[in-house]
Parts: structure tokens; sequence; C-alpha cells
């Protein structure tokens, strides 16, 4: 197995596990840390460099960092429940803590006579607003709506986000000279194009909700309602109530969102029914666990047969009960039990069963190809269309996934309309920005807390449950104070500070495997990754976790670690007798549009490399 020393910028970044989940690859251990000692400024301005919307996404965000959390882990191994650390939560606290960082944004350069347009008001185009205008391009958004913030605004409830917090968080972009055209909805791309702008970018989201087509929808369609839409009725106040029974079809985010709304709108009796099986549903398992804690049943394994109504009036629906059976490839049917159909009465349902992208505003000889499920075809990684000029991006792009998301995107394909609009090849991707420092401040002395916490998950509080349900626009988290948050930050391993080994300093004194906790260090015999973990000093069984190995030492030896469940508590290199182990914050920063992804950077960045000595 070829040493993983020297340290290249991908073994570190893996080690960072929230950080490498995250789309946006936010710097985690980095704000968190920041947290802990109050400087919540520093904390969000982080934080608003990678994904734009803390204060949003620290309450809304699907959290892939959370599972990918090495505390979870390790507490698992342990043979405890698994915990995270509450990573979005904190971020959250960041944001609205924070005193005030206006002040601290971006300097907007003189324009550059460049102009791109953007369709759609919604992340990830406010994103790309965000990267270009402080650059000196002109940036107009348009948008249908009266206010910016798109799906986050129309369809996300306020039980759950504030609009001032979509207010305050738009208005930082908007307030960088981006022109926003309010109420303005394009209707022709072509049209667009005529008005000569260098570049369009397409974040007009996924705005269809899927349909079911079977007995009683045509006529009962009064009391049947697309989720999505209803969602956005809601939030612009068009629908303030709805009936007492409710059937919410669905299993996803937009489900759940769905029955909370109905519960607070007059809903008394709401289910939730399901085609698959509760683990299989798409919703988060905390937006399950949410509903639930309201009072809303889950029903699984019930697939919709038709609407029931009397003379237009909708009485309620029957269900198949099916269940899953699987293949020998993995691959899931659902298969009738045979037991009876199952018939529950509702006044009102709303189908949340899926979105798909929309595109009737672009004309099909317009220069953007489509392919055969309506989507365009894009570079993968440049977000570029087939017409050179027009880039797409979030739900817009490969299709509906989240906030985040489509905030990574946005950086993309900001990135790719910079390079394109300064003549240079769009799909020459940038490295990121990396730092790796000794944490050093003596012998047994370190920058930062290496004390690992024994604490629990800490809950966040939520409002009285009388007054939760009582209104639409009553936010039912209340966030963590300045003390939990410090108690929660304190669970961070800080993975980002790296075990750093240097062989050459090594003397096999076999000290820090005997202080290692977690017994990841082992020196061994060389060979391949699938053989050394066979002989490692307890199971390293996560492949997608790489061993850090280190080349021959003087013995004939090689040191392997598992990365996997390293505390990165610092005991290693507090007993090492020589200072073959340090331990060296990692930090990355994702390149964004401007100067630093330019071509005359790139090659600085691989001139740089090409001296450093393996």
């Amino acid at each position: 197995m070829h040493p993983t020393i020297p340290l290249q910028t991908d073994t570190l970044h893996r080690v960072v596990d929230c950080q490498w989940a995250c789309p946006a690859h936010t710097p985690v251990p980095e704000y968190i840390r920041l947290v802990a000692q109050g400087r919540y400024d520093d904390a969000y301005l982080i934080n608003w460099v990678s994904n734009v919307f803390p204060g949003v996404l620290g309450r809304t965000c699907d959290r892939p960092c959370e599972p990918a959390c090495r505390r979870g882990r390790v507490e698992q191994n342990n043979g405890a429940h698994p915990e995270p650390v509450a990573i979005c939560r904190l971020k959250r606290v960041a944001a609205d803590m924070k005193s005030g960082v206006r002040d601290r944004m971006p300097a907007v350069a003189a324009k550059n006579g460049k102009r791109v347009a953007c369709v759609g008001a919604g992340p990830a185009s406010l994103t790309v607003a965000r990267d270009l205008a402080p650059l000196g391009y002109e940036v107009t958004v348009f948008d249908g709506e009266a206010k910016a913030g798109g799906f986050m605004r129309s369809q996300i409830p306020r039980f759950r986000l504030p609009e001032s917090v979509i207010d305050e968080e738009t208005g930082y972009v908007l307030d960088l000279g981006v022109r926003f055209r309010s109420g303005q909805r394009i209707e022709s791309l072509k049209a667009l194009l005529d008005q000569d702008y260098d570049a369009i970018f397409v974040g007009s989201g996924a705005p269809r909700g899927r349909d079911l087509d079977i007995p009683g929808r045509a006529e009962a369609a009064a009391h049947i309602h697309i989720g999505i839409d209803w969602l956005a009725s809601v939030s612009f106040g068009h629908v303030t109530s709805i009936g007492r029974r409710v059937i919410v079809l669905g299993g996803g985010n937009t489900a759940m969102d769905c029955c909370r709304s109905s519960r607070r709108l007059g809903g008394e009796d709401v289910k939730v029914i399901v085609r698959s099986g509760f683990d299989e549903m798409k919703a988060s398992p905390w937006e399950k666990e949410d509903a639930i804690h309201e009072g809303i049943p889950i029903i699984n394994f019930h697939v919709p047969k038709s609407f029931v109504h009397e003379q237009g009036r909708l009485t309620g629906m029957t269900f198949e009960i099916v269940r899953a059976e699987y293949d020998v490839r993995g691959r899931r049917s659902l298969v009738p039990t045979g037991q009876p159909d199952v018939f529950f009465p509702c006044d009102d349902v709303l189908i949340a069963v899926g979105q798909e992208n929309a595109f009737p505003w672009i004309e099909r000889d317009a220069g953007v190809e489509f392919d055969d499920w309506g989507l365009p075809r894009l570079g993968q990684k440049t977000f570029q269309s087939s017409h050179p000029k027009v880039f797409f991006g979030g739900d817009a792009a490969f299709g509906p996934k989240n906030i985040i998301t489509a905030v990574a995107q946005g950086h993309e394909a900001a990135v790719s309309i910079d390079r394109f609009l300064q003549g240079e090849d769009v799909s020459v991707r940038p490295p990121p920005m990396t730092s790796l420092l000794s944490q050093k401040m003596g012998i047994h002395e370190w920058s930062y807390d290496n004390d690992t916490s024994n604490d629990a998950r800490f809950k966040v509080p939520w409002a009285k449950a009388e007054a939760a349900l009582a209104s639409i626009s009553v936010e039912v988290e209340l966030g963590f104070d300045a003390a939990t948050a410090v108690r929660e930050a304190g669970r961070c391993l800080n993975c980002d500070v790296q075990t750093v080994f240097t062989a050459a300093l090594c003397i096999e004194c076999d000290g820090c495997v005997d202080i290692c906790p977690t017994d990841c260090i082992t020196f061994t015999a060389p060979g391949d990754e699938a053989d050394l973990r066979t002989r490692l000093r307890a199971p390293a069984t996560n492949l997608e976790q790489p061993l850090l190995v280190s080349g021959e030492l003087k013995t004939g030896n090689v040191m392997a670690k598992d990365e996997d469940v390293c505390l990165h508590c610092g005991l290693c290199a507090e007993r090492c007798p020589t200072g073959a182990w340090d331990m060296q914050k990692f930090l990355l920063n994702t390149t964004k549009a401007g100067a630093g992804c330019r071509d005359a950077a790139i090659k600085g960045t691989r001139s740089q490399q090409a001296e450093v000595p393996a």
C-alpha cells in the first residue's frame, strides 16, 4: 500500500467527516469552536461564506453532516446509542446570537461591464448573486413573487422558519448591489437571451408537485390539494383553514410540513399515509419524530386506490394494504397482502408524493437540450447547458434535493460563469484553499480544548404545545441558550485537528499505542489496505474511511492508524518522546468565483505544489 504521507488534501478532508458530507463543505469544527468561545459573529461568517443562509439552514437543513459525525460512530462502538453533535442547531446559535455582521460583508468592486441574469430568487440563484456581485458583475435576479427566497419562503412553514430570518439573509445578498426584479416572472428564455445578458443562471426550482391519477380525483377535486401549492398558499395567506379530518399522502419532508401545518389550521384528525415502510420514508428522521410528537400518526404500507365522494363532496379514501419483498439484489417490491381494502374518512387530502421540474418558459429551440425526464443536459460539475451562456443549479438542475445542495451548486455554477465570462475553460475546476498548522503551545498543551466530553446530546427546547399548535406562525423550536450551546459544542471531537505522523522521528517505543483510548494505532509489517485491516489492534470495519499509513520505519514496519474511530484527543502526541506525532489543524475552504478560481491562480497553486519535496 502506498503511504498516505505526505498527506494529500482529500486524505485530510475525509477525516473531517462532517465537512466531507456537507455539499457546501462548510468548515464545521471551526465554527463550532468559535461558538464555544462566544465568537458568534465569526462563526456566522464562516458559515455565510460556505452556505449563505446560516439562520435558515440552522433551522431547516437536511443535515447530511450529522449522520457522518464521528461522535455517533464512537458512541455506538462503546455500546451507547449514537448521538452526533447537534451541528445544525449550533449553526442556528451563531445566527441567533451574532451582534451584527452587515459591516463585515464583502466590498463590491467597480462594475466590470458583464451582465448576469438569474431566473428565480431561491437559494441557488441567490448564491450565484452573492458570489458574482462583489466581483463587479451586474447581477439581476428575476422572480414572480414580491420577496426573494424561493421555496425557502413559499414551502417551509413559518413555525419552522420565521419570515424575519428569510428577510434578513436574503437581504444580505441583495444589498451587495444585486438588482431584484420582483413580480417579474420570466416567460421566455429566448426573450431573456435577446436582452444581451452575458450569462443566464436558471434557479427556478422544481415548481410542479406530482398528482395522483386514481378514481375519484376529478370528481372530488375541490378538496384535494397538491402539497407544495397548498403550502405556498398557506405561506402567502391565501389559505387559513382546512377540514377537521385530513389525510396527507407521501413520506417526504413536504408531507411532514403539510401534516403539521394542517394541525395548526384546524385539522383535528390528521394522519399521514405512506406506501413504503417507516424506515424507507424520505423524510428526515427528526421530521417524522416532530410529526409524531404533535400527535400525527404515520400509517405505512398503504397504497391509495380511490378517492371516495358523494356528489362531488370528498368523504374519504380507500387503500390497499401491501408488504415489502426484496429480491436477491435487494430491490424492493410492494406486494398485496390480500387483506381487505381499508377506508379512511376525510374532509381534505394533501398530495405530497414528489415534485418535478417544469420549464414551459424555455422554448425547445432556444439551444438548451433536455433529457427524457425533462431535465436539462448539463455538465455534471460545470452546470453549463448545451447553450454556452445558460447555466442551471438547485432543483432546476438535477431535480429536487434540498437547500444546502442548491447552495453548493450555486457556488459551482458561479465559478463556471466567472471563468466563462473571463474567457477560460469552465471544465477546469480550481482546487480548494487549504492550510495545515500545528496546534502546539508546549509539550503537553494545545491551542484547542482536547478534552473529550462524555455528555449526551442536548435537547433543543420547544414552545409549549398549546401555543405552538394554536398558530401557524409560532416557532416551535426555541434554540439553544448560550450555556447549553457551549456544552453541546464541547461534544465536538475537533476532527479537523489531524494526527500528523513523521516516520523519521519514530523510535517505535509503542507509547502512542499504549495510551490510545480506542486502540486505533498499530505498528505492523507493510501490506495492502485489505491485508492491513486484518492485522490492526481493533477491527477497522468502515471501508469508507481510508487508513492512515506511514512509510517504512527503521524496523521495516509501518504505522497504520484507523482514522474512523480516532478521538483526536492528542494523547499520542503528548506521550510521544520524539515528537513523531503532532496535532495540526486542517482548514479547507472551497474556491469560490473570483481571482482564486482563474487560470493564473491554478497555475500558481500547481507550481507551489511542484516545489514541495515528496
